[in-house]
């Protein structure tokens, strides 16, 4: 048993506590954040894959009581005309479908799974700096306290400190080419039902929506352009994010427009971001994973379930290798493949260069591969030639 801290209490190092915690690790989760209200104003959607990760670190309960489930999707092409309707994922599978809710839900769903566990959750811990040793790696933090450990995860997102002070300082992310705008609108005139989720190939903006069981519609564009500028200390308060993007949507026949116009909340806007294809994931007695270690665009809609992914096959990894260091090759060996497939499409998404795929009808094919690899009673392979 080897004692492990997590940095970063998300949705990516709460789920590799989870697993840490399965495979029979001392683990304990340091949060940045006071509470678990990070991005709150997101929403997010779990493909099926995300969902079977769960499934595999038996956290599907905690996260199917919030959210909703989508089980077909629906292609409206720029005059509002339906130019396909499938289902979506492994709609036939209760604990497979896709499903749709905000990111702070699915924060606050595992961090109190990962409590009930006994798992020790500290938030106000912000990382300062970290000192990795031949005997142990320490966590030093701002309040003047400090952690040591056998290993040091670093889960702690897109502005890793991990990332900035251990594992590849000249790593930054970069902009992917588009703003994406998140949105939650009350009786909008917005048509397909629920368990539905709508996407709209618009003349300049990518949309898509879908309604709740309440009659609430979830929304979401994302438009190509110049990166949103960084908001300095002094600066005036930000125009209306809909003013911008309204006569974009209106320039089409689709529902699009009228959706946003009804929005009377907050619309939260954001750069699209990845990590560059190569970044470092590891060294010493730490390693990155989630977003710190493979943010993508947001355009394929994988990166909780990417990071979902990831913490089964680390605590499969530390489970199965014969020691730390042969482990974080072997989670290397398996997931930088799949992850940098997923940061090159969706940028090639978001930046025009790649037409979006319509996800299979059906069952969702994911390969046997990833199967194996997630499946928590099937021991991961630590071979270069593993997966052959």
């Amino acid at each position: 048993m080897a004692r492990i801290l997590v940095i970063g209490g998300g949705i990516a190092g709460t789920a590799a506590a989870l697993g840490l915690h399965k495979a029979g690790h001392d683990v304990a989760v340091f949060e940045a954040h006071p509470d678990t209200a990070e991005d709150i104003g997101a929403f997010l959607t779990l493909a099926s894959n995300g969902m079977r990760a769960l499934a595999e670190l038996d956290a599907s309960d905690a996260v199917t009581a919030v959210g909703f489930p989508l089980t077909s999707l629906r292609l409206l092409d720029s005059r509002g005309a339906e130019a396909a309707h499938a289902p979506l994922g492994e709609a036939d599978d209760p604990a497979l479908r896709y499903r749709c809710l905000r990111r702070g839900e699915l924060n606050t769903a595992l961090q109190a799974e990962a409590v009930r566990r006994g798992i020790p959750l500290r938030h106000g811990s912000r990382l300062l700096s970290v000192t990795d040793g031949p005997d142990g790696v320490t966590a030093h933090f701002a309040d003047g306290g400090s952690a040591t450990a056998d290993l040091l995860i670093g889960a702690d997102g897109l502005s890793s400190a991990v990332r900035r002070h251990v594992v590849a300082p000249t790593a930054r992310p970069h902009y992917a080419g588009q703003r994406v705008y998140y949105g939650y609108t009350d009786r909008a005139p917005a048509t397909g039902g629920t368990g539905v989720i709508t996407m709209v190939r618009g003349s300049a903006a990518a949309f898509g929506y879908a309604v709740s069981p309440a009659g609430q519609t979830y929304w979401f564009a994302r438009v190509a352009g110049d990166p949103l500028p960084a908001v300095r200390p002094g600066d005036r308060a930000a125009p209306d994010p809909r003013a911008e993007l309204l006569p974009l949507l209106r320039e089409d026949a689709t529902p699009a427009g009228d959706i946003v116009a009804a929005c009377t909340d907050r619309v939260m806007i954001t750069n699209a971001t990845e990590m560059p294809l190569g970044t470092p994931w590891h060294t010493g007695r730490v390693l990155l994973m989630g977003d710190a270690a493979h943010a993508a665009s947001p355009a394929t809609g994988q990166g909780a379930s990417m990071a979902l992914e990831d913490a089964v096959v680390l605590a499969k990894a530390l489970r199965d290798a014969p020691d730390p260091h042969t482990a974080f090759a072997v989670y290397e060996h398996h997931r930088r493949p799949r992850v940098e497939h997923n940061i090159t499409v969706s940028g090639g998404i978001s930046r025009g260069t790649r037409t979006p795929s319509r996800p299979p009808s059906g069952r969702h094919h994911e390969d046997a591969v990833l199967i194996r690899q997630l499946t928590w009673e099937v021991p991961l392979s630590t071979g270069a030639d593993a997966e052959r």
